[in-house]
């Protein structure tokens, strides 16, 4: 008989991070985030469900122009969280571009993410 092993949730936010910066945001939502997910931006109010937040993720990929580049400066993981540092150079529609620096902050459960935040500063956005 044989066991499989449950992947870490390091193991996991690599393969997340790793799908976002192929430009896949939308495969990496259906793949890893839990139907009951809460996602918060800031300070902003929580958004739940994957229904809603699915919607605000397919709003924020269709308002891009041109991706310029994304980068991850670190990520760390410690039990159910995982926590990564990001560069975006974007340009969304109307030829605004935008350089964020951000950082996401995941908890897990069963292999998927049931609350994601992103700590920013806005006034860079």
């Amino acid at each position: 008989m044989t066991t499989t092993i449950a992947p870490t949730v390091a193991e996991l936010d690599r393969e997340l991070n790793a799908t976002v910066l192929e430009g896949r945001i939308l495969d990496a939502f259906e793949r890893f985030y839990a139907d009951d997910v809460v996602m918060q931006e800031n300070a902003a109010a929580p958004v739940a469900g994957k229904a809603a937040n699915r919607e605000r993720e397919r709003q924020f990929v269709e308002s891009i122009e041109q991706f310029h580049h994304a980068a991850i400066l670190g990520a760390a993981a410690e039990g159910d969280r995982s926590y990564s540092e990001w560069l975006m150079d974007v340009t969304f529609k109307g030829g605004i571009r935008v350089k964020l620096e951000q950082v996401a902050v995941r908890q897990w459960r069963n292999g998927q993410v049931t609350h994601e935040r992103f700590y920013y500063n806005a006034g860079n956005a």
